[in-house]
C-alpha cells in the first residue's frame, strides 16, 4: 500500500496554535489524517545553517518532518526569488519583480537542501504530493539523487501565458523542472492552457488535447483540479458564531446599516486599493448609500520582509483615513479597516449577516473567501458575491457580480448593484452558487489529483481508494 508523502514550505504542527502552512491543512484535512502520512516542510525557524536532518513530531498517526534554514538561504529563497521574482510573475506584475542571480541560486540551494532531507526518509512506494511556487525545482533534485517515485505538483496560484513568461530569466530551466514530476495540477482550464502553452512554445515539447506533455525523459499529465472546501460543513460552522457574542457586538454596532466584508492578506495582488478606492465612489456616486452601509475590510500582515508588502501597508491607512474624513459622520464610521487576523470561525460568523462579499484581486489562484462567503449565507435572505474576473474561483462562480478589479468605478457599480438586488434574485444566484459549491469540495480536490498520481502504482494512499472508481472528471 502507498504511503502519501505531502511537501509543502511550511509545515506547522497542529498542536503549535499557529497557522498551518496559509490554510493548506484546511484543504488538504483527509489527505493528512491518513494514517501514515508524512508531511514534510520548512519550520518556519531559522539556524545558523540550513539543515538536511529531519526532525520529526507524530501527531494523530501523522508524520510531521521539518527543518530549519539559514537566515541567508530564507532571505534568497524565500524574500528573494519565491516572493520578490516568482510571486509577482505569476500574478502579472512584470513591474515588481526583482530578479538576482544570488537569489535563484539560494531557492534552488534550498530545493536541493530539501531534496536532500526528504530523501532520507522515503519509502520505495511512496507517492510525493509537492504543493506551490516555493518548491517547483524540488522533483527535478530529487531525481537526481536517485528516486524514482511517482511525484505530483499543485501550483496554488496563477500561471502565466509564453509573452508574460519568458521575462523570467533562466525560465526555460524552471519549466523543465515542472517536467520533472509525474503530474502538474492547476487551479483553472486558462492556467492550464497557458502552461501547456509556455511548455510547447519554450521548451518545444509537445502535448495532446488531453494536456499529456512528451518531454524527453518522462511523460507528464498536466490536469485541472480546483481547490474546493466543505461548503455544507462551513454553512453549519457559520450558524452557530453567528448568535455569539462578536457577531452580535457587530451587528449592534451597524445600527441596522448593511454590511459589506471583504478578507484578505495584506498584499499587493489583492487589489485593496482600488476596493478602497470603490467604496470612496460608490459613497459619491450612488449617496443614497450614504449611512445606510459600512465596510468591513479585514487584511492581515503577511511578507513584512518584502519592501513592497511593508508599503503596502501605510499606503491603505492614508486612503481608509481620507474616506472616513471625507464621508463619515459622528455616528458613522464607513470603512472599518482591521490589518489584523480573526478566527476562522469569527469571519464565518461575520459573512454570515454580510449583504456583500466583496473579493476583488486583481489576479489569484482560487481564492478561498469566495468559497467561505457563499458557505456562510443564509439560504433564505443571503448577501451577493462581487468577484474579480481574475480570481480562479470566477471559473466557477457565474452567478456572483463580476468586475474588473482595475476599474473602482466598476466595482463601485457592482457594489451598488447587489446593495439593491431583490431577494428573490438573491435567492436564485445564491442557489446556484452553494449548488456549484457543493462539486467543489476539498475531498474531491484530493481525490482527482492523488487518482491522477497513483495510475500505474501499486496500490494507492489508504483510506481513499473507496472514492477512485466513483470520482468523474469536473
Amino acid at each position: 500500500m502507498a504511503r502519501l508523502v505531502i511537501v509543502s514550505n511550511r509545515v506547522v504542527l497542529p498542536s503549535s496554535g499557529g497557522p498551518r502552512a496559509g490554510g493548506l491543512a484546511i484543504v488538504l484535512k483527509d489527505a493528512i489524517t491518513m494514517p501514515g502520512t508524512l508531511w514534510f516542510g520548512w519550520s518556519g525557524k531559522t539556524a545558523a545553517e540550513t539543515s538536511t536532518d529531519a526532525e520529526i513530531a507524530v501527531e494523530d498517526g501523522v508524520h510531521y518532518a521539518t527543518i530549519s534554514l539559514s537566515q541567508g538561504d530564507y532571505e534568497k529563497f524565500y524574500v528573494g526569488f519565491a516572493n520578490g521574482t516568482l510571486w509577482p510573475l505569476l500574478h502579472f506584475r512584470l513591474g515588481l519583480i526583482e530578479f538576482r542571480r544570488e537569489h535563484l541560486e539560494g531557492y534552488r540551494a534550498v530545493n536541493e537542501s530539501f531534496a536532500r532531507a526528504l530523501a532520507k526518509l522515503l519509502r520505495p512506494n511512496d507517492l510525493i504530493w509537492v504543493h506551490d511556487y516555493h518548491l517547483i525545482p524540488l522533483a527535478a533534485a530529487l531525481r537526481q539523487l536517485g528516486v524514482r517515485n511517482r511525484m505530483g505538483f499543485f501550483l496554488h496560484i496563477p500561471f502565466v501565458p509564453p509573452s508574460v513568461f519568458v521575462a523570467l530569466p533562466q525560465g526555460a530551466r524552471l519549466l523543465k523542472d515542472f517536467c520533472a514530476y509525474d503530474v502538474v495540477g492547476f487551479q483553472t482550464r486558462a492556467h492550464h492552457r497557458d502552461f501547456l502553452d509556455c511548455v510547447n512554445q519554450i521548451l518545444r515539447y509537445p502535448s495532446d488535447e488531453s494536456g499529456v506533455i512528451s518531454a524527453p525523459s518522462r511523460t507528464v499529465r498536466a490536469i485541472v483540479t480546483p481547490v474546493g472546501m466543505d461548503g455544507a460543513g462551513f454553512h453549519k460552522q457559520a450558524e452557530r458564531p453567528a448568535r455569539g457574542k462578536n457577531s452580535r457586538r457587530l451587528l449592534d454596532s451597524l445600527a441596522g446599516r448593511n454590511l459589506m466584508i471583504g478578507a484578505d492578506r495584506l498584499d499587493y495582488s489583492k487589489g485593496l486599493v482600488n476596493r478602497f478606492e470603490a467604496f470612496n465612489r460608490l459613497l459619491s456616486r450612488f449617496q443614497d448609500h450614504r449611512q445606510r452601509v459600512s465596510f468591513l475590510q479585514v487584511a492581515v500582515p503577511s511578507r513584512e520582509d518584502v519592501a513592497e508588502y511593508a508599503a503596502l501597508r501605510p499606503e491603505l491607512n492614508r486612503i481608509a483615513g481620507d474616506i472616513n474624513g471625507r464621508h463619515g459622520a459622528f455616528d458613522w464610521v464607513p470603512l472599518r479597516y482591521m490589518s489584523q487576523g480573526l478566527a476562522r470561525s469569527t469571519l464565518a460568523g461575520f459573512y454570515r449577516p454580510a449583504r456583500v462579499g466583496v473579493v476583488t484581486p486583481l489576479r489569484d489562484g482560487m481564492n478561498p473567501v469566495a468559497h467561505e462567503y457563499v458557505a456562510a449565507q443564509d439560504h433564505n435572505d443571503p448577501g451577493v458575491p462581487v468577484l474579480s474576473r481574475f480570481a480562479g474561483a470566477a471559473s466557477y462562480f457565474d452567478d456572483a457580480l463580476m468586475v474588473n478589479p482595475y476599474d473602482p468605478d466598476e466595482i463601485a457599480e457592482a457594489m451598488n448593484e447587489a446593495l439593491l438586488m431583490p431577494l428573490e434574485e438573491r435567492r436564485r444566484r445564491h442557489e446556484r452558487l452553494f449548488e456549484r459549491l457543493s462539486t467543489l469540495t476539498a475531498e474531491a480536490y484530493c481525490t482527482k489529483f492523488l487518482k491522477a498520481l497513483s495510475r500505474n502504482v501499486g496500490g494507492v494512499p489508504s483510506g481513499r481508494r473507496e472514492h477512485y472508481e466513483s470520482y468523474g472528471s469536473l
